[in-house]
């Protein structure tokens, strides 16, 4: 019990100076017409604002506006690289104005699917898995079966599982396009192309 009868620290004072009345009135003098002087109050939220970081929140007009085309080329690249570089760009998070709640990210197109590489042993240890929703439903299915009958579902259920699963992340979903070879219809879109490590 003696820590709560332990004296209070006197003062948190660390010895840096903090800008005066006189000074922050004569750091806002320039947004302020002249002969008339800027409240206290004022002043006071303002030089918080500038001297501390401020806070950036999409709209929604803003998030549209800035929506761009990616392609990725799979092919011998690792099925993990590919989806968390799709991910990120679905999601925005590439952006400066990224904002949580809104859905800022980009279009992604990726284009060989079929060669996508998966290490070690995944192509015969990892299990893909589908339910009817009826009692007995389950499904499974090895990797080297997935790829041969249906390959875009290898990276489209990777990235999947990155976004989040909301109405957003399914929004977020939407903007990716997954073509098991070369070719995709999205030329007009004008795609940069990204290259994935």
């Amino acid at each position: 019990m003696s820590g709560l009868d332990s004296p209070q620290k006197g003062s948190y004072h660390q010895g840096l100076s903090l800008p005066d009345q006189a000074g922050l009135d004569g750091l806002y003098e320039g947004s302020c017409p002249p002969g008339r002087r800027l409240h206290p109050l004022t002043t006071g939220f303002s030089a918080k604002g500038f001297l501390g970081m401020s806070t950036f929140m999409a709209s929604a007009q803003h998030a549209a506006d800035g929506v761009r085309w990616h392609l990725i080329d799979a092919d011998g690249r690792v099925l993990g690289r590919v989806a968390t570089r799709a991910s990120r760009l679905l999601q925005g998070k590439h952006k400066p104005t990224y904002t949580p709640f809104i859905d800022t990210g980009d279009h992604v197109i990726v284009v060989n699917a079929a060669k996508v590489k998966l290490t070690g042993r995944k192509e015969d240890q990892k299990i893909y898995r589908q339910h009817s929703g009826y009692e007995g439903g389950l499904r499974e299915e090895r990797a080297r079966i997935v790829r041969a009958k249906k390959p875009e579902r290898l990276v489209e259920e990777a990235v999947r599982g990155m976004l989040p699963k909301t109405k957003l992340g399914e929004a977020m979903y939407r903007k990716l396009k997954v073509y098991a070879g070369p070719d995709h219809p999205h030329a007009a879109q004008k795609p940069s192309k990204l290259e994935v490590a």
